[in-house]
Formats: structure tokens, sequence, C-alpha cells
């Protein structure tokens, strides 16, 4: 998401970080470049204009051009005004959590257009409800307009393993919703999803209908699902849809396919109201806490260390991570290992994703997107894995010729394919061997501090296959842990 803004944000502030001296007309130009890049994004005409405005008054002032690095400075203030736009402040994060702890029942009622993806975002919503927060859920299907729409969110629910409240034919909405929260408080459950019907436009009776399920239910929490796809169109449905509803918050859908991002920038600006997930994916754990100072930095190329280590913990199985580090501290590390880290790295949103999150990788990212390596490599190199025998993983020099032949046309790859894992696999097999000569994991350390970032790290930027450009370990280096942001350093192992 917000590819486009972020390249062309990024390509303007490399010229302003170039100069050693800044004039108030290079602040400008540069303004105005930025101010066109958010319109190509769809942005709203007075949002963009709103926040141009305040980043040229603070940016032209005396302290930020005669400062050392004033290039620097002008980022940080578009940094900071980017949280503000987002939903957040200059000094917080920003994220506005889901109020759960009312009177059970707690009534979230999800609003919005048919087709914004409000039935699969209700049980995304359950799912995560009931897995991150410990809370018993149970869903309703309101709309009895859409063919199938009551059943679809049945089948959702199993997937999600939600209990969702059983169809009965004839009933209106506001019949149900007495009927979801009779049941609820007969079955102790904690939160109730109401997902209403939707329209192909806003109208009288859609906002009539909404009204009257709200008077009955009170729920605790308004949710707008909107597509953002729709760029500027999802603005003004949030616009109608906030006049006419009291809404607590947003969920924008597709995210991961928005390449512009206008719908966000805009939306809390528009609505006043905070946007508290983000749905990045089709699957039922695709839906991602919207945290502003993150995704500022994010469009900024800063990364996003923080979600990286969470997705790191949500995705790593603790057992298999143990497992590892034992063999490492020993010096082992055979094809099984090998796929393990690499099934890890696609759990975690695969390549792209990682080094969209590292800080200083923007560049290495555009590298790998514009050489053709993408997440297929990591599937490619699975399958030759997975065609090899339990004993040639664990014993790789056991692959002569004729067996790498028949691991090539198993996996339908070339024989030069599996000789590029077996070359990757001993290059990494040979710098665990140093880590355990090095003593271990203060080895480790000091390939990834010392050794120049990740350029130390075989198959990153070191003489490892495959290769992936632009990942050199620049702008990496050594980290000062008590400089992670504070959110970070709570997930950091503590000292004993």
């Amino acid at each position: 998401m917000f590819d486009a803004l972020s390249d062309r944000l990024g390509n303007t502030f490399d010229r302003l970080r170039g100069r050693g001296a800044l004039r108030e007309q290079d602040v400008r130009d540069a303004m105005r470049e930025v101010r066109i890049a958010l319109l190509e994004a769809d942005v709203a005409l007075p949002v963009a204009r709103d926040f141009i405005e305040k980043v040229t008054e603070k940016a032209v002032g005396e302290a930020v051009l005669k400062s050392v690095t004033p290039g620097q400075q002008v980022v940080k203030i578009v940094n900071d005004e980017l949280v503000v736009m987002l939903g957040g402040s200059d000094s917080e994060d920003g994220h506005v959590p889901l109020t759960l702890d009312a009177k059970p029942p707690v009534v979230i009622m999800m609003v919005g257009l048919q087709g914004s993806g409000k039935t699969t975002s209700t049980a995304k919503l359950g799912k995560l409800i009931r897995e991150k927060h410990g809370k018993k859920a149970m869903m309703a299907s309101l709309d009895v307009n859409r063919p199938a729409a009551q059943e679809q969110l049945a089948v959702l629910g199993e997937q999600a393993q939600v209990d969702t409240l059983p169809i009965v034919e004839g009933q209106q909405p506001v019949e149900i919703a007495k009927r979801a929260l009779e049941s609820a408080k007969l079955r102790n459950v904690d939160v109730v999803l109401l997902d209403t019907a939707g329209r192909l436009h806003v109208d009288e009776a859609l906002m009539a209908e909404m009204k009257a399920v709200a008077s009955v239910a009170t729920p605790t929490e308004v949710l707008l699902v909107v597509d953002s796809l729709t760029g500027q169109d999802a603005v003004n449905v949030a616009q109608s849809f906030s006049d006419e509803v009291p809404l607590t918050g947003v969920i924008l859908t597709r995210m991961d396919g928005d390449a512009r991002g206008g719908a966000a920038l805009s939306m809390r600006a528009v609505t006043g109201k905070p946007i508290k997930f983000a749905g990045v994916g089709e699957k039922l754990d695709a839906l991602e806490a919207f945290h502003p100072r993150r995704v500022a930095e994010r469009i900024l190329g800063m990364g996003d260390v923080v979600s990286l280590v969470e997705k790191a913990a949500e995705s790593i199985k603790v057992e298999e991570a143990e497992l590892l580090a034992k063999r490492m501290a020993k010096g082992q590390f055979d094809l099984n290992d090998l796929r393990m880290q690499l099934k890890q790295m696609q759990n975690m949103g695969g390549l792209g994703m990682l080094a969209g999150m590292m800080p200083g990788m923007k560049k290495a990212k555009q590298a790998m997107q514009a050489s053709g390596m993408d997440d297929k490599v990591l599937v490619h190199m699975d399958a030759i894995m997975g065609s090899m025998t339990p004993k040639e993983r664990a014993n790789p020099a056991l692959l002569n010729a004729k067996r790498k032949k028949r691991v090539a046309a198993g996996s339908g790859t070339q024989v030069q394919d599996v000789n590029k894992v077996l070359k990757m696999h001993q290059e990494m097999s040979r710098a665990m061997k140093q880590i355990k000569k090095m003593g271990g994991m203060k080895g480790l350390a000091a390939m990834l501090g010392g050794g120049g970032g990740m350029g130390g790290l075989p198959g990153i930027g070191g003489k490892g296959m495959p290769q992936i450009p632009g990942m050199d370990g620049q702008g990496m280096g050594d980290v000062d842990m008590s400089k992670l942001p504070p959110d970070l350093q709570k997930l950091l192992p503590k000292k004993k």
C-alpha cells in the first residue's frame, strides 16, 4: 500500500537531504511536489492543501533552514504532520482500540455500502476478538436483501470459529437485532457483531434502517467499512454515513491492493473518526490494527520495526525457533533448517513485506522488484526441498547429479536452481560453523552488528545465493536498543 506515494515522496526528500543548505524556495519547491504527489494519490484537495500549508509554515522557519541537517528536519516535520493527518499526534502512536470493556454484551454494529467487504470484515473482527482479546463473540447477519448474505456469514463463522445467530426466514433487521441480543445474554456472549445490510449507494431507506437497528441495539461501536480502492468515492461515502449515523471508527478494506492510499490519508480529516483497522488480504487473519505513526513512517520509507517484531511473534512458532537456535549454537544447519526459515519468511508476508518494514530497505525492495525477484522465489525453493527425501535434506552431500535431476523434475525447476539452493545452504552452513567458533550467539551478534549490518549474512548481501540486490546492510549498522521506540522495547527480552 502507498507504493506510488512513497516513491514520489522518497525521490523528493532524497533531493532535499542531498543539499548541505536549504533556501526557503527549495522548501517551497519540494512542498509543491509533495502536494502533486498527494493529489495523484487521490487525497482530497482540502486535506492536501491544509497539510501543505501546515508543513510549509513550520519548514521555512529559521530554526529549520539554519540547522545542521535541514533536509532531515523537513522530513521530520512532514512525518509528524502525516501522523496527525492519519489520526495520531506528535507524541503518540495514535491507534484507537476497540471499546470492549463495557457491560456485556458489547454491541459492534458494522455499516457500509454493498460490496465494501462488510461481511468478511465482520468475520475477521470476530476472529480477532476471540484470539487476541480472549472474549466470546457472536455474529448476526441483518442483511435480508442480498441473496445468501446470511448464509455467507454462517460459513465464515465456521471458518473463524465464531458463533453465528441461527437464520430465521422472514425476520426483518430490527427483529434479528433483538433476537441476537437476547441470545447473547442467554449464552453469556461478551461481544455481538451486527452485520447490517448494504446498498449500492447511500439512500434514505438505508439510513432509516441503520437508525432503527441502532436504537434497538444501542451499539458501543459503530464501524464504517469502506473499500479503499474506491479512493475519493470512499471519502464521500464516509462523509454521508458520518452525517447520519454516530460512527466511532472506520475499517478500510483492500489496503493491500491500494498503491495510492488517498482514502486512508483523507478519511480522518473528513469524518473526524479514527481508522481502527485495515484489511490487508482475503484471509480471515488479514486484518491489522491501524497505527498512524507506523503507517506514516512506512510511507516515508522509514520502515516499521515494531509491526515487524509483532508479526514475527505471531508467525514464528516458539518451539521451532528454540530448536533452530540450539542447532545454530552447535554449528548445525541442514536443508530442513533452511526450509523452516523460508517458511517463516513466507508466514510473515514474504520478501517484499519484510523489506518494506525494515528501515533503509526501500531501495532494496525496489531493486528486488526490478530484478524480478519476488515471493515466487521462496515458493520455488520450498518446492525444490520438498522434492528431496528426508535423508537428502538431512545430508545434502548425498545429492549427486542423478538425484539433482530427479529433484528438479519433481519440483518443476532446473538443475541450476537446485544448485543455487544447495550453494545457499553451503554458505549458511559455513556461517553457522563460524558462529560456533566465535562463541554461539555472541558470534551471531558480531556478524549482525560489527559486520556492517545485514551485509555479513550469507544470501543477504553476503556471498550466498540468491543475492538480494540492494540488501547490502547500508543504513542498518549497530542498533542502540535504548533508542528504539518504547512500544518496541516492551517486546524485547528483559536483561537478567
